[in-house]
């Protein structure tokens, strides 16, 4: 499918990943509308960073993913939806779990059913490698079981089931995208790559981080961001899970050791309780299987292996040391 002959919708657009998306997605000529979350600010998050240009051509719409008369709203005209919007913080998820039902899952729900009824040639739904779990296999392949071991992984397990149940009852052109841990510019200081750079960029020797030795599949933002466009136009993966990542797996003990050592700094890392999961919430493994996808649209990241990771760190290290970007956090506080 040639999804540049088609105007697309990108749900979060105002997100982390989101904006990536569409920025790439414009990079290559596409006729894009950027779903935002309305706000009586008139912020449009992460879009309104990034070049005039770039913003002049984009078509805004302010909305919420729970409404499903505005979701309807926005796809009209749409021919492919690619839809990121979503409750993604785990902490936030024991604090206030039904609103991870009501945004992931209901969100879900009124994107396919509005696809279903304009007729909509395509859509991406995101997921996530958090719905397996502590790894039982790696790598982790499409077929791997699914585990909720909190709120949020339940209510993306719950918005995966909605999605393919639409293409298995009314052949809605539903692809899920699982990607694994994605890093980058623009990242939320929540998760622990910004985390850790955050910072090391604002001073700080002693890093506090959660639990230290669990290992994650690190894929840098603009490789997800290319996996999201090559999904949407493979035939062949429509009505399945297709998992990306970078097939490359490191501790976070290890990933706080090189991003020192890509930054130059010593540093000490120590285990902050405040930032440790439940025991048995904490997944402890992950390593993508992309064996699928290598095959289906040629998967193959920028970004990936050990140096691909350590090329990634550098651009990210080097975007949170704009002191105008730092400025943008605030390293002293732990935000859930």
């Amino acid at each position: 499918m040639d999804i540049s002959r088609h105007k697309i919708l990108v749900t979060g657009a105002d997100g982390f990943i989101g904006s990536h998306l569409v920025e790439a997605l414009l990079a290559k000529g596409c006729d894009v509308r950027a779903f935002v979350l309305y706000n009586s600010f008139g912020s449009r998050g992460w879009l309104d960073t990034l070049p005039a240009a770039q913003r002049q051509s984009l078509d805004v719409f302010a909305g919420d993913v729970r409404d499903p008369h505005g979701v309807r709203k926005a796809m009209e005209g749409c021919g492919v939806v690619l839809h990121l919007a979503a409750l993604i913080a785990i902490p936030y998820s024991y604090h206030s779990p039904a609103t991870y039902v009501d945004t992931n899952v209901q969100g879900t729900l009124n994107v396919v059913q509005a696809a279903r009824d304009l007729g909509v040639e395509r859509v991406v739904v995101t997921s996530t490698s958090e719905v397996y779990g502590t790894a039982r296999h790696v790598p982790i392949g499409e077929d791997h079981a699914l585990q909720p071991q909190s709120p949020y992984s339940a209510s993306k397990i719950g918005a995966d089931a909605i999605a393919l149940s639409y293409h298995a009852s009314f052949s809605t052109p539903v692809t899920v995208l699982r990607p694994f841990n994605t890093y980058g510019p623009r990242q939320s200081a929540r998760a622990v790559i910004p985390t850790i750079i955050g910072q090391v960029a604002a001073g700080k020797r002693e890093i506090k981080l959660g639990a230290l030795h669990p290992t994650r599949d690190f894929t840098f933002v603009k490789d997800t961001a290319e996996g999201f466009i090559a999904a949407a136009a493979c035939d062949a993966i429509v009505g399945s899970v297709t998992n990306i990542g970078s097939g490359f797996e490191i501790s976070v003990l290890d990933t706080a050791r090189l991003i020192a050592e890509v930054m130059g700094r010593e540093i000490a890392f120590v285990e902050d309780a405040q930032r440790l999961r439940p025991a048995a919430s904490e997944v402890e493994r992950l390593f993508a299987g992309t064996a699928k996808a290598q095959a289906a649209f040629g998967w193959n990241p920028a970004h990936g292996g050990l140096e691909g990771f350590r090329r990634g760190l550098a651009e990210t290290a080097q975007w949170f040391m704009e002191p105008a970007n730092l400025a943008r956090y605030d390293h002293d506080r732990y935000n859930i």
